[in-house]
């Protein structure tokens, strides 16, 4: 981007100087991690003022393309988005034989950790409804921060009827190999489906906050719910990084 640039009349200044830097990340010519040019360099190329060329660093960040890194410049964003194998992960084969749900995600050479903190609270009316059990009625609630090679990737919170896990390994921060859904046949409730609802939205200021979140990344939200024959026994709400996450489901006709 060194020869000196002439910007078109029309369109504001700053927005096409944005326009040109965002081709540059989507081509790969600017990959992650690399270095924008400065606002001097830009200020030399578009002969513009400093304020524009601001305005125009200040969009990518605001779509999250690109981070600024206080007295050192703006980068791209680095993304090594995380898959998540819905057919994989929920299969009986995997929780079934006591491996964790997310062996189903991670690489070798990927680090997961996860952090857990299990509540006993009143259900809200959508749980309640979802569960089908009165609103307000007890429920354990497993709530987790998962992380990957130490980035933030997804807030969920489980939520299970008091009358099926309160006193079990379910109620405890380590529920055993295999996790819930192995406690859950264990206590006689085999579980039959799973239903999931995807939606995208932005987050609010705790999620943003927990996620790290650079401002304009949306999140995925996504709703399972857990039925075995009789009942639904479980209702787990997920909230993911839509920037670092791809959400892959096999449909077999």
């Amino acid at each position: 981007m060194a020869r000196p640039r002439t910007l078109k009349p029309g369109r504001p200044a700053y927005q096409q100087i944005a326009d040109e830097l965002r081709a540059s990340i989507r081509s790969g010519e600017l990959g992650d991690g690399d270095q924008l040019p400065s606002e001097t360099q830009l200020i030399e190329t578009f002969g513009v003022a400093r304020m524009t060329v601001r305005a125009a660093l200040q969009v990518l960040q605001h779509e999250g393309l690109a981070v600024a890194e206080h007295g050192r410049g703006v980068f791209v964003r680095q993304r090594r988005p995380f898959r998540r194998r819905s057919v994989q992960r929920l299969s009986r084969s995997q929780w079934g034989s006591g491996r964790a749900m997310w062996e189903a995600d991670t690489a070798d050479d990927r680090t997961f950790a996860a952090t857990i903190d299990v509540t006993r609270e009143r259900a809200t009316d959508d749980v309640a409804e979802r569960l089908r059990i009165p609103s307000g009625t007890d429920v354990v609630v497993r709530r987790r921060l998962h992380s990957v090679d130490g980035q933030p990737l997804q807030l969920s919170a489980a939520h299970l009827p008091a009358d099926i896990a309160a006193g079990t390994a379910i109620a405890e921060p380590d529920a055993g190999p295999g996790g819930t859904y192995a406690r859950l046949e264990e206590l006689g409730h085999p579980l039959e489906r799973f239903v999931e609802e995807v939606q995208a939205r932005m987050p609010s200021p705790d999620e943003a906050r927990l996620l790290v979140l650079p401002a304009g990344v949306p999140v995925i939200t996504v709703v399972r719910v857990a039925h075995t024959s009789e009942r639904p026994v479980e209702v787990n709400e997920i909230v993911v990084n839509s920037d670092l996450y791809v959400l892959e489901y096999e449909i077999r006709p």
